[in-house]
């Protein structure tokens, strides 16, 4: 069952051969959603070969018990479909997409990648990890000792922005945070955002 710390433990044997055959001792690392929980552990725990750490759409706590949903995840993997891959665009009253935050074509672009490229590899246990009571805290920010940025949407609803909010008050110094408004979970496509989410993270990277 490929679970948050086995992803990591991925996370930690990909940085060693980037290392190694780089000559670089230290790497940056980007963790979007799910992302963030792997790359917030593997931060925490494996720290020596970390510059800096992006947290995109970070799955800082629970998701709530969803009629007892993460208890029924007993398969590694599971079948993504196209309504599973478009649903983290943002959609009208009606239902429909709303193009006027994202592009028509991307949306298609995305959702055939996703259905092509996943097919029935999925990794499925990221469900019963995060389908958890909305007070667990799911990545453990006081462990991570390298500068964060921390970056998303303003509406975002997978986040709980009390705990973004107050990120800073546990990460070391030199990390910032990063609210884009009108951005959702997939800040980073949408039309009048992705160019402040590609500056914020540029910038916080090279220490602009």
């Amino acid at each position: 069952m490929p679970d948050t710390a086995y992803a990591a433990e991925d996370i930690r044997a990909a940085m060693e051969w980037i290392s190694s055959e780089t000559g670089k001792e230290k790497i940056d690392l980007l963790g979007w959603s799910w992302g963030t929980m792997t790359a917030g552990l593997y931060a925490g725990e494996y720290p020596e070969h970390l510059r800096k750490l992006v947290l995109y759409a970070p799955i800082l706590g629970g998701l709530g018990e969803a009629d007892g949903e993460a208890a029924s995840v007993i398969e590694p993997f599971h079948l993504t479909d196209w309504a599973g891959a478009a649903e983290d665009f943002q959609t009208k009253e009606d239902g429909s997409f709303d193009l006027e935050v994202t592009d028509p074509v991307l949306i298609e672009m995305w959702c055939s990648s996703c259905w092509h490229y996943d097919g029935d590899s999925s990794p499925n246990a990221w469900r019963k990890d995060a389908l958890v009571s909305e007070d667990s805290i799911l990545i453990d920010l006081e462990k991570i000792t390298v500068p964060t940025l921390v970056i998303c949407g303003d509406k975002d609803p997978y986040l709980n922005y009390d705990l973004v909010n107050a990120s800073l008050e546990l990460l070391p110094e030199g990390s910032e945070l990063k609210v884009i408004p009108g951005g959702s979970h997939i800040v980073m496509y949408e039309k009048e955002c992705y160019k402040e989410f590609q500056d914020s993270v540029v910038g916080f990277l090279r220490g602009e």
